[in-house]
């Protein structure tokens, strides 16, 4: 199955061991040396009410891909072990 990075935004990531959704993805982390996807990055929960952005985001190893469907991929992942932080934007 061939699948552009481009069709991978509007795949929805659920987690198999807990059953939520984590969202859809935003990103890929790419190895640039090597030429392979390293982790997929869906944007993690919003702070209060989703009016202050986000804090953290979900990075998830592509190794903890298990399955690719039409409209969802399914990962094995620890939640709190896949949060990564976003840097601080400056305003000034």
């Amino acid at each position: 199955m061939k699948c552009r990075i481009a069709d991978l935004r509007y795949r929805e990531v659920i987690n198999v061991c807990t059953g939520c959704r984590l969202g859809f993805v935003s990103d890929v982390l790419i190895n640039i040396s090597g030429g392979c996807v390293v982790a997929i990055v869906v944007p993690g929960p919003c702070r209060f009410f989703g009016l202050f952005g986000r804090e953290c985001d979900f990075v998830i190893p592509w190794d903890c891909i298990k399955k690719f469907g039409d409209d969802i991929i399914l990962v094995e992942v620890d939640k709190d072990a896949c949060l990564e932080r976003r840097p601080k934007k400056k305003f000034f």
